[in-house]
């Protein structure tokens, strides 16, 4: 079966990028360089999903998908954004979107994210809890509770365990930390990521319990209830 995806993004180097991986995986594209245009053709043509960027000229892509979702079109949407952090991806999520990406990012990561929201099917609300075994994370409220248990976590440590939890069941690499959580596009040479890692897991892997956070020797950490 053959999808057909809109692409509304300003970045003709991004753009490029992403239309050719999609056409080389067997898609049809549609693309917009701004707001208005995007929107025009949401409406006017029927999609299978939307990747939006967000900072967009003439029209956001916060606006865009607010009239998307005004005028009651439920196309899956994956909002692209250089605003990486755990506040901007729930303001997205709530906004509307089933899906939100930080920039920048891998091709790869992009398809399989496609992939899952056009297997899941559009007009769902976007998930704003996320749960892993007993593990339960409220993205609203950042309530982290394990059974009864409540947890208390630290801002940067919120942000890891948000990083692993949208990557359940993967195996995340170093450089995949540092970007997704640290904004980092380097390696800085130190163990922040070891040390981090170290103080979630006591938190959330307290003596007793099944170990949800994993290490998988030279390629990274893997969250989930399978070691």
């Amino acid at each position: 079966m053959s999808y057909k995806v809109l692409l509304v993004e300003d970045d003709a180097t991004t753009a490029d990028y992403i239309v050719k991986g999609l056409i080389e995986e067997g898609f049809t594209v549609d693309r917009a360089d701004n707001g208005r245009d995007g929107l025009f053709l949401a409406t006017e043509a029927a999609h299978d999903a939307i990747i939006l960027d967000r900072m967009l000229p003439g029209m956001d892509g916060m606006a865009v998908l607010a009239a998307l979702r005004a005028a009651s079109i439920a196309t899956p949407v994956i909002i692209l954004s250089a605003l990486a952090t755990a506040d901007e991806r729930i303001k997205g999520l709530t906004g509307g979107s089933d899906d939100y990406l930080a920039k920048p990012f891998a091709f790869a990561e992009l398809l399989a994210r496609l992939r899952i929201i056009l297997r899941r099917g559009g007009g769902q609300a976007p998930a704003t809890r996320l749960t892993c075994g007993d593990l339960d994370v409220d993205l609203l409220s950042r309530k982290v509770k394990r059974g009864a248990r409540i947890i208390d976590l630290q801002p940067r440590e919120f942000r890891l365990l948000d990083y692993l939890l949208h990557h359940q069941g993967e195996v995340v690499t170093r450089t995949m930390l540092l970007e997704g959580v640290w904004d980092y596009h380097f390696d800085p040479g130190t163990n922040v990521i070891d040390v981090h890692i170290s103080r979630l897991r006591r938190k959330i892997d307290e003596d007793g319990e099944s170990p949800l956070i994993h290490t998988v020797r030279g390629a990274g950490y893997r969250l989930s209830e399978q070691g």
